[in-house]
């Protein structure tokens, strides 16, 4: 036999992780000043360019 779990318990674990997991991507998404926004924007734009550049095309 398995052990005795309390059903309502497991269900507002299984909530609050959640609610933890959203909580977590909603600081990290608005939880920056507009100023590391933009750095980040232009980094993450000048990586695509880069990587774009090094590409190699085999036409």
């Amino acid at each position: 036999m398995g052990d005795i779990v309390n059903l309502n318990r497991e269900r507002k674990l299984r909530r609050r992780t959640e609610a933890n997991g959203a909580a977590t991507a909603n600081r990290a998404k608005h939880g920056l000043p507009k100023i590391e926004r933009l750095r980040q924007l232009k980094k993450s734009e000048r990586d695509a360019k880069h990587l774009a550049d090094k590409k190699i095309d085999r036409d």
